[in-house]
């Protein structure tokens, strides 16, 4: 057993204030920004950058604890929109604009998600890459 202290109900404390939490105050002033979200048949991944690339905040719905099939889903992927819009509607970011790959399920509610702390999307760019060509041809079924 360990020792046990025994307070009696005259003890004050008059002088002590409690600390007030601490305050994270951004190192720079930004405005605007850009948001990448990479929508796969798998996961979502978002990531909040500058004007000049430089990565704020990012997360996935991996990270958000979603495991297996459950990662692709909008659900997850409004989760995922919602945790990088908080974060950066704390820094006082009004504006971003939308870059927006892949060809999942999670590309809209991303963007919805991260739409609900009040910043406005200034332009969606859709940066899915396509194929010219593609890879060879499988060769015809003999029967």
């Amino acid at each position: 057993m360990g020792k046990k202290k025994i307070t009696t109900g005259e003890e004050t404390t008059e002088g002590a204030v409690p600390a007030p939490a601490p305050v994270r105050v951004p190192k720079k002033k930004h405005i605007n920004g850009t948001l990448h979200i990479e929508a796969t048949f798998n996961n979502t991944k978002v990531v909040f950058s500058d004007k000049n690339g430089n990565t704020l905040f990012w997360s996935s719905s991996g990270s958000l604890g979603f495991k297996g099939a459950k990662k692709g889903t909008p659900f997850a992927a409004s989760k995922v929109g919602e945790t990088v819009g908080e974060k950066v509607a704390a820094l006082g970011i009004k504006e971003a604009d939308v870059v927006v790959k892949g060809v999942g399920s999670g590309r809209e509610p991303a963007i919805r998600g991260f739409m609900s702390h009040g910043i406005d999307i200034t332009g969606i760019k859709d940066a899915t890459p396509v194929p010219h060509n593609g890879p060879k041809a499988k060769k015809p079924r003999r029967v």
